[in-house]
């Protein structure tokens, strides 16, 4: 059974960034998997925004109103969901905390907690996600987008 994907902020970055270190192998998983569904959610999406319109990124400067424009048009297409933020980190039936060890793991537990509950799956380049702490999270919750070796 095939999966919708959660797309990281990360993998959103590398779609739409032609000089981005991993466009070409975000586009390549794109489109082998993209049929399979692809979901976005308020913190990606406002991610994505944050991270490309900051001038600190300097490789695509571009106005947050020009990419919100970009994302809206992206997320028209048939096989785009999305999903609203509806899960809480406080709540311990969805996030054992004690697996959580540093404050850069809260934001990927939150989209695997997120995935899991959909019945998907989260598309990322971060490894080292602590799986346990998303109650009921397996590694069919979870891909790793990796360049080919």
């Amino acid at each position: 059974m095939s999966r919708v994907a959660l797309l990281d902020v990360n993998v959103l970055v590398a779609l739409f960034d032609p000089d981005h270190v991993h466009h070409d192998v975000a586009h390549d998983w794109f489109a082998d998997n993209h049929t399979a569904g692809w979901a976005t959610c308020p913190l990606t999406e406002n991610g994505f925004i944050r991270v490309v319109s900051n001038p600190a990124y300097g490789s695509l400067l571009t106005r947050p109103a020009d990419l919100f424009a970009r994302l809206r048009e992206f997320c028209r297409r048939s096989d785009h969901r999305f999903w609203a933020d509806a899960i809480s980190l406080n709540d311990p039936a969805v996030v054992d905390p004690s697996f959580i060890a540093t404050h850069r793991s809260i934001t990927d537990v939150y989209l695997l907690a997120l995935a899991t509950k959909h019945r998907g799956h989260l598309a990322t380049f971060d490894r080292g996600i602590p799986l346990n702490a998303v109650n009921g999270a397996t590694k069919r919750h979870l891909t790793v987008i990796a360049p080919a070796e």
